[in-house]
């Protein structure tokens, strides 16, 4: 467990929502298991196997020791510790300080809503902090963003829409099954000001094409689906059914943004089918994973595809 006691030595005071150790990426042997992520004012160490109590206390020990020679006077190390071992149901303990309530955080000027003490999913996911920062890019690189047209497929809490919005976008649809994940969506819309021109449906994506259609043609397009969940999508079967409908979705020179987070699927998985499903589409770049997510096999870590549209044929 060295190299995340190491990681903690080296630690800066976090201010913004970060991923501080990433033992899941097999860069640090027996170290497999663990992830620590900085939620501030809160540490959230996860562990995907069990951790004895001893290590416990002494990875404790390491985070006082380093919180009281980064953090400003008077603000206390606040940490929870997440049990995720196979088999076992998720358990989340408070091991020093609190979690405020409600609990928002900030990822490169942006506020969202996140819950650290409850369920494995915390709001707003990490590795995705470059394609967020894509989304943004693109938004402030496009001549008229105010007239842009942004799907967000699998919105869950919104993140990426927020980031459109604030960039400049004009309109940007979020769906979702989930209600209440669309309902913290529509919190973080309002923690940044942007709910004008943001729209949230709770419906099954593969049931709402004609909504999704008659919102169209759209600029850009985010589809960021679950690997597999049972009864609402499995990647291996329904990323065709979402790859055959974007070229009638998009505008012309329109991009979409394909991200997988299945370590059994490669990149090829994503670009075959689109070869094959969606040809006129063209493949454009992988965006980089943030630096501390690296892995010893990048094909196992997030997928992030880009894809454009082809432009209007000015040739007739």
């Amino acid at each position: 467990m060295q190299p995340l006691l190491d990681a903690i030595a080296q630690m800066p005071f976090p201010h913004d929502a970060q991923r501080i150790f990433h033992g899941r990426g097999g860069r640090y042997p027996g170290c497999e298991q663990i992830v620590l992520d900085a939620f501030p004012p809160v540490l959230v160490l996860t562990s995907f196997a069990p951790v004895d109590e001893a290590l416990l206390a002494a990875i404790g020990q390491a985070l006082a020791q380093r919180w009281q020679q980064v953090a400003p006077a008077g603000q206390a190390l606040n940490w929870v510790f997440q049990n995720r071992a196979p088999g076992n149901q998720a358990e989340t303990r408070l091991m020093a300080g609190s979690v405020p309530e409600p609990h928002v955080v900030v990822e490169n000027g942006a506020q969202y809503l996140v819950h650290v003490a409850r369920g494995q999913n915390h709001g707003l996911f990490l590795d995705m902090a470059a394609g967020r920062d894509w989304v943004r890019c693109q938004v402030l690189a496009h001549a008229r963003p105010e007239r842009m047209k942004v799907l967000n497929l699998f919105a869950y809490t919104c993140a990426f829409s927020v980031v459109a919005k604030l960039a400049g976008a004009g309109q940007v649809l979020n769906m979702d099954m989930s209600k209440g994940a669309l309902a913290t969506g529509q919190h973080n819309h309002q923690l940044n000001g942007v709910k004008a021109g943001a729209s949230f449906a709770a419906h099954d994506i593969f049931s709402s094409w004609g909504k999704i259609n008659r919102s169209g043609p759209y600029d850009l397009i985010v589809v960021d689906p679950p690997s597999y969940q049972k009864g609402s999508f499995v990647a291996t079967k329904d990323y065709a059914r979402l790859m055959r409908r974007l070229p009638d979705l998009l505008a012309p020179e329109g991009q979409v943004l394909l991200c997988l987070n299945a370590p059994e699927l490669g990149t090829d998985f994503l670009r075959a089918q689109m070869t094959e499903i969606a040809p006129t589409l063209q493949f454009m770049e992988r965006i980089p994973n943030p630096p501390v997510f690296a892995d010893v096999d990048e094909e196992r870590s997030l997928k992030v595809l880009v894809y454009r549209a082809p432009g209007l044929d000015t040739s007739a």
